[in-house]
């Protein structure tokens, strides 16, 4: 049995334009997270994400010029934590698209799951 913790890891093009409502929306998901047992949530503007010949962060969300990349992590104290998580929160009227839109091409993020195995 694994005792490191659990990440969720997402990558997103965000319009440059919408970085504070992103800010805003990214907070109100957090604090969700949060209450549902995540240790930490850490969100991240792209400010030196240089694009690559055969792949890149920019063209794994087939990011456009007027878009910034975002990368994020919500960190668990373990995968069952996790999971019990996201069942409560697809159900949680804070996550739903009517409630919080997400102010980007959702079509467009990449997102997964991994089990930590080095953490210095």
């Amino acid at each position: 049995m694994n005792d490191m913790n659990y990440v969720d890891g997402f990558v997103a093009a965000v319009p440059t334009a919408n970085r504070e409502i992103y800010r805003q929306h990214a907070a109100e998901a957090a604090a969700v997270f949060k209450e549902y047992g995540a240790l930490n949530v850490v969100e991240c503007w792209g400010d030196d994400v240089p694009e690559g010949k055969l792949t890149s962060f920019p063209m794994a969300v087939k990011c456009q010029a007027d878009e910034t990349v975002v990368f994020s992590w919500v960190t668990w104290p373990s995968r069952q934590v996790r999971d019990d998580a996201w069942k409560k929160m697809m159900g949680d009227p804070r996550m739903q698209p009517d409630a919080n839109p997400m102010p980007f091409d959702g079509k467009r993020l990449i997102y997964g799951g991994f089990e930590v195995i080095v953490e210095a």
